[in-house]
């Protein structure tokens, strides 16, 4: 870690994905909030952005998320029950320290279409 710099590439490329996230994701009818540290992001999935009341825990959003990322070739760590234990979906993703920008806004892009084509299938 330390021979690579490793850790300085986590604190700037950490900026950049919360920046990216943020840029996507910020305005996005169904995005809660997005959140984290360096390189350790998650996306909250809402129903409704301006009550947050979450989607109904029978839609399993957070797997429709995952088997869309995957059709894209990105592996997300996604969860349901994240807002009482039973309802609320979030996905998390945690790219490697070695990871670049390029491969950061391909991961952006990836996840925007995987949530999109996600949360289309509930409307």
């Amino acid at each position: 870690m330390r021979r690579d710099n490793l850790l300085a590439n986590v604190r700037s490329q950490g900026a950049h994905l919360a920046r990216r996230l943020k840029e996507r994701f910020g305005n996005h009818p169904f995005v809660g909030d997005v959140r984290g540290r360096g390189l350790f992001q998650g996306i909250e999935l809402v129903a409704d952005r301006g009550s947050k009341e979450p989607f109904d825990p029978k839609l399993r959003l957070y797997a429709r998320v995952k088997r869309e990322a995957m059709a894209r070739g990105l592996l997300v760590y996604p969860m349901g029950g994240s807002a009482d234990g039973v309802r609320g979906d979030h996905v998390l993703i945690a790219p490697p320290f070695i990871i670049d920008g390029a491969a950061i806004d391909t991961i952006v892009e990836r996840l925007g279409e995987a949530i999109d084509a996600a949360t289309a299938q509930t409307q």
